[in-house]
């Protein structure tokens, strides 16, 4: 049997230092893997920090990642990493986030290369201090964080599906933050009184509204859904650009990703915060702000993809 979750629930015995990554490990569903069975992972921005450590990590434990970022150097680095260490498997796919022409030609050529897709961690992102404080829009014409840590997610999501559904038991983990921020439907590109942290902290609560969505609409299919906060201002580059001094390391974020994309037992639509399920801000239970979203993240992939 394929598929990440239906691979059982044993330890491979490949032993890390972190007490955290060793119960997360112990949960791991990656036993008897042969090389036509592995579960097939992709991660979005995984050629640095925390994206760059789920990849390798995944790949001890015997699956094929997918490895996706913008820089071909970096990306055939964690590949070749991962080939290197021969328990798993790896391929690099190229797509600027900042242009979603970019991200449905990723999901085409994607669906082109693989019949099933075993979990999808949408983990790419522009953090409060990236590219700086200043508002930016991308080549669609919308504010860069929204786009890029959300919407590019979003249509990704939308055209792998097909894959996902044939990969069940499979699952979503949208990489979120605990820094969410009410939703303003009437400026979602904030050209009024812009702010950098306050534009991620909007993007990271319209990841939670659509991975709400995504639990419902998906009920009964197989396919799952989660929001995870990993890890207060982890030790990466993205952090650093902020100027703030790292609270936690990579490892303790790895620990919650790897937690709700292979644990059994959770419940669909679920918000981690780091290993434990909280409650998300209150507008990710509001109906009527899903559906604003949703339709709004439609009316704007149309229009950049001139359909």
């Amino acid at each position: 049997m394929h598929g990440l979750l239906g691979l059982g629930l044993l330890l491979l015995g490949f032993l890390v230092s972190s007490p955290a990554l060793l119960e997360a490990q112990a949960h791991s569903p990656f036993s008897s893997v042969t090389p036509d069975d592995r579960p097939v992972v992709l991660i979005t921005g995984s050629t640095d920090g925390l994206g760059r450590e789920l990849a390798l990590e995944l790949g001890t434990w015997g699956a094929h990642v997918i490895v996706h970022g913008r820089n071909e150097e970096r990306g055939q680095e964690v590949v070749d990493a991962i080939e290197a260490d021969g328990r798993g498997s790896a391929r690099l796919f190229l797509a600027d986030f900042g242009e979603l022409a970019q991200v449905s030609a990723l999901a085409q050529e994607i669906r082109a290369h693989y019949d099933r897709l075993d979990v999808l961690v949408n983990n790419a992102g522009v953090g409060p201090g990236s590219p700086g404080h200043e508002r930016v829009l991308t080549q669609d014409g919308y504010e860069l964080r929204f786009q890029v840590n959300y919407l590019a997610g979003y249509l990704l999501t939308r055209e792998l599906l097909p894959l996902l559904e044939r990969g069940v038991p499979s699952r979503i983990v949208n990489v979120t933050s605990r820094n969410q921020q009410t939703l303003d439907f009437a400026d979602l590109d904030m050209d009024e009184g812009y702010q950098g942290g306050a534009a991620y902290g909007r993007s990271k609560l319209a990841q939670i509204l659509f991975t709400m969505d995504l639990a419902e609409e998906l009920e009964g299919t197989g396919v799952a859904a989660f929001a995870v906060h990993p890890a207060p201002a982890m030790d990466t580059e993205m952090v650093r650009q902020t100027g703030s001094t790292p609270q936690s390391s990579v490892e303790q974020g790895l620990a919650s990703v790897l937690q709700v994309a292979t644990e059994a037992g959770l419940e669909s639509g679920q918000y981690f915060h780091e290993l434990e399920e909280r409650e998300a801000h209150e507008q990710a239970y509001d109906p009527e702000a899903r559906r604003l979203l949703r339709e709004r993240s439609d009316e704007r992939i149309d229009r950049a993809l001139n359909r």
